[in-house]
């Protein structure tokens, strides 16, 4: 039998660190499940669990977000053709995860209970979080104005989204707190209510002015890119926009999105200084959302909007970023295999994609 290289060895234990986690978390529960114990179920050393994961918070958001994104997606029989129609399948995606009223606490589908009191407890996990659900919004709200147009230029339906996830994560939190309020059927209807608001959203930037230049650089990310929300891979070196973004300006991406031509790519590279304890928690968010848009989106009213995770810090590194920390913002302009403008600071996505 050939010897694994030490990069197939790390791999292979972190699979059985995360499924020894899973399987601890799922028996014990969050609270009172042990580093030492989860080794000791992966046959590994407390060393091994560590040199993977720097706690025990980084452990469980890397489970969630592994089984969030093994979720199967079943494209709908007949593709929702209305706004009303797709956020009635959103919900029904999203309900059918919920836990039931009759499950005991250690089952497998309650293991994040405890997720947003984690959240809560650190500002180091707050402010992404909130960035991460803002992303979410405008995923949402991207695909829902490829269904309906906005009838004015700077309409938008982002806030529109901002709704539907109050009421989709509400449910969920409620599922966890008060077993057996939430009735499945009534979320799923009042998410298709809510198609009819108009709360007057409009995109108006923030008057920011980072640094822009025009270069001629060239362009060479490293391949293998997967694009997180279609589930395919993302092909960076075509002409577009790429937007280097740490975890505390996720919602810049919108404004990449808006300013660019329509038919530019657009792609937001999550970045963040602490990519084991982080970058889990945002697979997990984004992980949650873009599922569920798959299932009730028809392809054509995808996004435009590709979000690929920076694990290894090679993408942000390929932008000349050498150090990307959670308040990046760098965003390039990509035209034939060259870098033709770099912009850096606040609104930098935003002028990169807008510069002619």
């Amino acid at each position: 039998m050939a010897r694994l290289t030490r990069a197939e060895t790390q791999e292979r234990n972190r699979a059985r660190v995360l499924a020894a986690a899973r399987a601890e978390f799922a028996e014990r529960g969050f609270r009172e499940a042990k580093i030492d114990d989860i080794a000791d179920r992966a046959e590994l050393t407390r060393g091994a669990v560590y040199s993977n994961f720097p706690g025990k918070r980084a452990l469980y958001f890397a489970v969630l977000a592994d089984l969030a994104e093994r979720v199967p997606v079943t494209a709908p029989e007949e593709p929702a053709l209305t706004v009303r129609e797709a956020l009635g399948e959103v919900a029904r995606a999203w309900v059918t995860r919920l836990p039931l009223a009759t499950e005991d606490e250690r089952q497998p589908s309650r293991l994040s209970m405890h997720l947003i009191p984690e959240i809560l407890a650190d500002e180091v996990t707050r402010r992404p979080y909130a960035q991460l659900m803002q992303l979410n919004a405008v995923l949402l709200g991207l695909a829902m104005e490829r269904l309906r147009p906005p009838k004015e230029p700077d309409g938008r339906l982002v806030r529109l989204a901002e709704s539907v996830l109050t009421v989709l994560q509400g449910a969920t939190q409620l599922s966890a707190a008060a077993p057996g309020f939430v009735e499945p059927f009534n979320v799923i209807r009042v998410c298709e209510q809510l198609a009819g608001l108009d709360l007057g959203d409009r995109w108006a930037p923030a008057p920011l002015l980072p640094r822009v230049r025009e270069t001629a650089e060239p362009w060479s990310p490293p391949p293998g890119a997967i694009d997180a929300v279609g589930g395919g891979p993302a092909r960076l070196e075509r002409d577009g926009v790429v937007a280097v973004l740490g975890l505390h300006r996720l919602s810049a991406a919108e404004d990449a999105v808006r300013a660019a031509p329509a038919d530019a790519e657009v792609t937001a590279v999550v970045a963040t200084g602490a990519p084991k304890e982080l970058l889990p928690l945002a697979r997990l968010v984004i992980a949650e959302m873009s599922t569920c848009l798959r299932q009730a989106f028809p392809r054509p009213a995808w996004p435009r909007l590709r979000v690929v995770y920076d694990e290894s810090g090679a993408l942000a590194a390929a932008a000349g970023v050498a150090e990307p920390g959670d308040d990046t913002e760098v965003a390039l302009r990509v035209r034939s295999g060259r870098i033709v403008v770099r912009a850096e600071g606040y609104g930098a996505g935003h002028a990169a994609a807008r510069h002619p």
